[in-house]
């Protein structure tokens, strides 16, 4: 495999080099930690183009109707399909995606997403009758788009295809660290016919590209996944321009195991869960809430799911888990097991340094914990890779009171057998998503959070309400 150039920028309808010439950011391999591409750096003149090209297309696009829109998603979704391979080996190479998982679940879910705002356009209404008013739904504007490198994909379609469909013009500005699959994204909107202006595309850094979106007073509105540091960076530069901000960011979610749920099945699957995606997710389930009578019996059979688990070469069918995304990942990630260690957690498999026979790359052990301490920094903090904290609870009332004890509310698990139990306590839990006895993965489902994790809601037609704003005519329906 040659060295991938994402050296231009898509502007207005056309691929173009960046206005002022700075040097491209390399691309590393999370796997071999190789340069194996380069991504251009745009700047702020970029992004003052990308929005001058989005404000342009904007009063023609917004005023297309449901169907045409509609179609042209429809165009994209053939086009994903059809490219579904190569997206997923541009993931697994982009940020160390198990090539097995990119093509059962990064790209699924990001075609998903397409699919899902098609669904929503087919029976939205964009006018409302209440009374002799109307409520309309009209497209909110020019809107900046950040997305992170840890869903790649699906990501930027959770965002660009219900910026679509509500009319709006946009910019993405993908993860510099995962360029590849954006790219190939940004030439499927191209190949599917999107009018130029619509859909732009800048890469570069937060602190050039990301900065000058939240600030630029001719966008209407920022969609950010990412930490929770970087949405409060994007909502204190967007405040002066009264700019609406919603944002996805992290995460520190519980997996509430009650004592009545069968553990021999529900232990290992909430492993899984945990370390789905190398533990990359903002929702993953990194704190298992277990009774403390029942503390021994959930380490053995947490310890066994881990170590059964193949980390290795992402590009290999038969591997499991692939490396972190990058360096600065991989060392938060040591840090933090360091962190566990000192606090006096019990380590019950993995630990520092990387697996063994795998010297070069980002690979981390995967890493349990067991009688950890709600107090405990591992118990607080976001990771962000395969580190599982076991905590102990004596009763139920106890398990509810750590479950919501973190200043994130993303996601959230409880298992039972009893059903009215589970959602007696899913009422009880702060967090925007709660799932009860791992249930399918559900595209129109709101995705958000309270607290810290963030504002606004993602997926479906929650998703497709944040890019629209709400007028009412008086009068619209007269008597």
């Amino acid at each position: 495999m040659g060295m991938e150039r994402c050296e231009r920028l898509y502007v207005g309808g056309a691929w173009k080099l960046p206005e002022t010439p700075t040097e491209a950011i390399p691309l590393v391999s999370p796997a071999t930690e190789e340069i194996i591409g380069s991504v251009a750096s745009g700047s702020a003149s970029d992004v003052n183009s990308a929005v001058a090209a989005a404000r342009a297309a904007f009063p023609t696009f917004s005023s297309t109707s449901p169907a045409e829109r509609a179609q042209l998603l429809k165009q994209i979704l053939d086009l994903m399909e059809e490219r579904a391979e190569e997206l997923a080996q541009a993931i697994c190479r982009e940020m160390g995606s198990a090539i097995g998982f990119a093509r059962a679940s990064q790209v699924p879910f990001g075609i998903a997403h397409v699919r899902a705002a098609i669904d929503v356009l087919e029976d939205y209404a964009f006018i409302r009758k209440q009374g002799t008013t109307a409520i309309a739904k009209e497209a909110i504007g020019v809107c900046g788009l950040i997305t992170p490198w840890n869903w790649p994909l699906y990501q930027i379609t959770a965002k660009v295809a219900p910026a679509l469909a509500a009319g709006c013009t946009f910019l993405l500005k993908p993860s510099e660290l995962s360029p590849l699959s954006a790219h190939l994204f940004a030439q499927i909107m191209h190949d599917a016919g999107t009018p130029p202006g619509v859909f732009n595309m800048v890469t570069g850094r937060g602190e050039d590209v990301g900065a000058a979106i939240a600030s630029h007073p001719d966008i209407d509105m920022i969609s950010i996944t990412g930490s929770t540091r970087a949405g409060i960076l994007v909502a204190q530069a967007a405040a002066p321009t009264v700019k609406r901000v919603t944002q996805e960011l992290g995460g520190k979610s519980p997996n509430i195991i009650l004592n009545d749920a069968d553990f021999a099945r529900v232990i290992p699957l909430g492993v899984a869960a945990a370390f789905r995606n190398v533990g990359q997710s903002c929702s993953a389930p990194t704190r298992m809430l277990v009774p403390a009578d029942r503390l021994d019996e959930v380490a053995e059979l947490a310890a066994a799911t881990a170590q059964a688990m193949i980390v290795g070469n992402p590009s290999d069918d038969a591997t499991d888990l692939g490396p972190v995304a990058n360096r600065n990942q991989f060392a938060k990630v040591q840090e933090m097991i360091g962190v566990g260690i000192a606090e006096g957690a019990k380590l019950i498999c993995g630990g520092l340094g990387k697996p063994e026979g795998l010297s070069a790359g980002y690979f981390v052990k995967l890493t349990i914990f067991s009688e950890v301490r709600p107090d405990m920094r591992i118990a607080q903090e976001e990771i962000f890779g395969p580190v599982l904290c076991i905590i102990p609870y004596a009763d139920e009332d106890e398990a509810i009171r750590i479950a919501n004890d973190t200043v994130y509310g993303l996601g959230s698990h409880v298992q039972s057998s009893d059903l009215d139990r589970a959602r007696r306590i899913a009422g009880k839990i702060r967090a925007g998503q709660v799932h009860i006895n791992y249930p399918a993965w559900d595209g129109f489902a709101a995705f958000g959070g309270y607290k810290q994790s963030g504002n606004g809601r993602e997926y479906g037609v929650f998703g497709m309400d944040e890019y629209l704003e709400t007028k009412a005519i008086l009068g619209y329906f007269p008597e």
